[in-house]
């Protein structure tokens, strides 16, 4: 017997108050299993009923503009600390359909397992929104600092921020981001190429104190701004959430394929050649490295700030929609005002984002952290078990042995970067600012 998850997405309509209202239900069937799954195929994609649904061109828009954000500019900063040889070589519902779908002792887990997977993709996504704050801020403080001759508090260019933070967090659809997206996303393949131009000018050297492996103190640093850089897991199902076509998502040549393939080669890419421009001189995100007097450093860090002000938009819609229809909406009543209720949720949450980056201004500190904390559970450890709950009825014997081996060797890596990648990067602020 096995416990198949099917979703319904009946009561997925606009409930007037912006945010679509997501009433999905898991409805469990007991199955006979004789080798192979009963394959009347139930078509997810005819019931869906998406207000504003995203064409295949918005969907690659967003997804390489969060991918290509400010992680791709602290890859230099990535290889410094671990060595220019070594880095060469609805989230929710999948959880929970997997554990109902894995063994039966973990059937009681699965909706515990739901708040589990929402914390950590709240955390990461308010946690990137932050990041993007202190990115904006430490490229705007260079700026006003040659231009007025000046040592302005970070703080207060972060005070400078807050409402058109708020305003902008105010867009209440996705679809609607889609224009700033395309601009957004222009604007930064403008800047990496403007980046590259910095670095390819002059030859690029192996030596001058470079290492081709780094400390083993550093590689805890390492795998937090790589997972942060090339994560945007939590991105990949609103998205696909929302499509017009979402069978295009996935597959060889799929929109997810095509978008990753191009950002990984440009991150690995950036990455290694930054590093052997700086070496160890490298700052937390490669535009700060770029010389303030040139009109054409001065351009590449206002422009990336613009997109990544932007970005700061499409990442927060997911915390919000989260919070929203999870745990706010459905403690309001009939005669609330669900309206004022959400426009309060989007400016809190900006708050908090906003509260978080003054009190830790440090991009590398903070990108180590939260890529440490949250990615190594999103992005490893439980892909590795919700894998195994999945396939665990469709294998016996050797096959079962692999799938479980592969599974708690990338599980382990996960947990691994989660203790040590916290620990050093927790001892480290409260060093540096406590």
């Amino acid at each position: 017997m096995r416990a198949i998850a099917t979703y319904s997405n009946e009561g997925y309509q606009d409930d007037g108050d912006g945010i679509q209202n997501d009433e999905r239900k898991i409805e469990l069937e007991d199955i006979k299993m004789q080798g192979t799954i009963n394959n009347e195929d139930y078509n997810p994609y005819i019931h869906r009923n998406v207000k504003h649904p995203l064409t295949n061109t918005d969907t690659l828009v967003h997804l390489l503009k969060i991918a290509l954000g400010t992680g791709i500019f602290a890859m230099p900063n990535a290889f410094n600390h671990a060595g220019y040889v070594v880095p060469s070589l609805t989230y929710p519902l999948i959880a929970e359909a997997a554990l109902l779908s894995g063994p039966n002792v973990l059937h009681k887990y699965a909706v515990p397992m739901i708040h589990v997977v929402n914390a950590f993709t709240l955390v990461y996504e308010i946690g990137t929104c932050c990041i993007y704050i202190v990115f904006m801020a430490s490229n705007f403080k260079e700026l006003t600092d040659y231009f007025f001759d000046t040592n302005t508090d970070i703080r207060l260019i972060m005070l400078y921020m807050l409402l058109p933070l708020i305003v902008i967090n105010w867009t209440r659809n996705l679809k609607y981001l889609a224009p700033f997206s395309t601009v957004g996303t222009l604007i930064t393949i403008a800047s990496i190429s403007i980046v590259c131009y910095y670095i390819f000018r002059e030859p690029l050297t192996f030596d001058d104190g470079k290492q081709a492996v780094g400390s083993l103190r550093g590689f805890p640093f390492f795998f937090g701004n790589v997972l942060f850089a090339l994560e945007a897991i939590a991105v990949i199902m609103p998205l696909e959430n929302e499509m017009k076509s979402p069978e295009k998502f996935v597959g060889l040549t799929g929109i997810l394929n095509r978008s990753m393939c191009l950002v990984i080669a440009l991150y690995a890419g950036i990455g290694l050649c930054g590093y052997l421009k700086y070496g160890s001189a490298v700052k937390s995100s490669i535009t700060l490295n770029l010389p303030q007097q040139e009109l054409l450093s001065q351009a590449v860090k206002t422009m990336i700030s613009c997109g990544v002000f932007i970005s700061n938009a499409v990442v927060a819609q997911v915390a919000i929609d989260l919070a929203w229809t999870q745990y706010v909406v459905k403690r309001l009543t009939e005669h609330s005002n669900k309206l004022l209720w959400e426009y309060v949720l989007r400016t809190g949450i900006v708050c908090i984002t906003f509260l978080l980056a003054v009190a830790i201004p440090n991009l590398d500190l903070i990108i180590s952290l939260l890529g440490a904390l949250t990615l190594s559970m999103l992005g490893l450890t439980m892909p590795a078990f919700f894998d195994c709950c999945t396939r665990w009825h469709l294998t016996f014997g050797l096959s079962r042995f692999i799938l479980i081996t592969k599974n708690v060797v990338i599980a382990f890596i996960g947990l691994a970067g989660l203790v040590i990648g916290t620990t050093i990067s927790m001892n480290e602020i409260i060093r540096t600012y406590f």
